[in-house]
């Protein structure tokens, strides 16, 4: 794939850049691969004035805020001028809130994707990488299906952004460790009541953290051609192996599977695995459209007959041991106590 960025002449841009994920890529983009400059773009004022305060340490013109919704188009116009990369991270994001409120679910994240991939390619944006989730593959949700829709569009987007070279890649991962709205939190919060509750005990999730997820995007953009959908290679747990390393005292509540919510997630869908490659470290699932050259990926591997990659038979899984080490580097992290707040 694409070799190395030169991240010190790049403008970049990240929406929802002051959600969990927008800061957690701050912090590793100005660790490992400073960029000429970040702008944080989302409409939350206030989380914008906390962001600016955490990061007052750097430069003004290393780092912008602008207030702005995704649902904006002149607004996203505005913003990317002169931006290189655009980290698409903004959606509404919680399944209970986009079912019982599904215009502004399709507002925000289909919608507000088509205004993303419009603005990029007026503007001249180089490259475009949109965060989707396991949620998009055969979804069962609101949330999951305008994940596809908008997956399916920022693919798409590369033929027409043919003549003014803005390239269109898609990062999908599972769950995210301690994001707001996950179960993480909710256990450690329930911990302190004597009892847990879980939706059925034979449940399994993929998982990765922030940072992983992070570093996993910067990864993609370096590498992308535009097109391809990238998936990492990540580990799955079992719920009740996660009871065990929150809260192995407490009694658990079983309360069955709620509406829209799966049992067990997929990655990779049946359909996809005849035309997605492995490499060593992730999944690519190719476009079939003329504009995508397989050449540039002789150095992966066709998936075996039969391959599924599902949070079920993931052949790596997360033991009781290697969940407690993770959800204690969390509990005593400013991640949690922002949560929190």
């Amino acid at each position: 794939m694409v070799g190395q960025i030169d991240w010190e002449n790049q403008t970049v841009l990240i929406t929802g850049g002051t959600g969990s994920f927008g800061k957690k890529f701050a912090e590793i983009i100005f660790r490992i691969n400073p960029p000429k400059k970040l702008i944080i773009f989302s409409r939350d004022e206030l989380k914008q004035y906390e962001m600016r305060q955490f990061y007052s340490d750097i430069d003004d013109s290393l780092i912008r805020y602008f207030i702005g919704d995704v649902r904006d188009h002149e607004r996203l116009c505005r913003a990317f001028d002169g931006v290189d990369i655009v980290v698409h991270a903004a959606a509404m994001k919680q399944v209970p809130a986009c079912e019982y409120n599904p215009f502004e679910a399709v507002q925000t994240n289909i919608i507000g994707t088509k205004n993303v991939v419009d603005a990029a390619i007026d503007r001249y944006v180089k490259k475009v990488i949109f965060i989707s989730t396991d949620k998009a593959v055969n979804p069962i949700n609101l949330y999951g299906a305008t994940k596809l829709c908008a997956e399916k569009m920022v693919v798409q987007a590369n033929s027409y952004s043919t003549a003014k070279r803005t390239h269109f890649s898609v990062c999908r991962y599972g769950n995210v460790v301690g994001s707001r709205g996950s179960v993480v939190p909710l256990f450690l919060q329930q911990r302190e009541s004597g009892t847990v509750t879980v939706t059925d005990p034979n449940m399994t999730r993929f998982w990765i953290t922030l940072e992983e997820g992070a570093k996993f995007v910067i990864q993609c953009i370096e590498r992308m051609y535009g097109g391809e959908i990238m998936v990492p290679k990540i580990p799955s747990m079992n719920i009740m192996d996660l009871v065990q390393a929150i809260a192995p005292a407490c009694q658990v509540k079983s309360i069955g599977v709620r509406p829209s919510e799966k049992l067990h997630e997929v990655l990779i869908s049946e359909d996809e695995v005849s035309h997605t490659v492995e490499l060593e470290d992730m999944f690519v699932i190719q476009p079939s459209y003329p504009w995508w050259e397989i050449k540039d990926l002789l150095n992966a591997c066709p998936l075996a007959d039969g391959f599924q990659y599902t949070s079920r038979e993931n052949e790596k899984k997360l033991s009781i041991k290697e969940l407690k080490k993770i959800v204690d580097e969390f509990e005593f992290s400013g991640e949690y106590a922002d949560l929190l707040r």
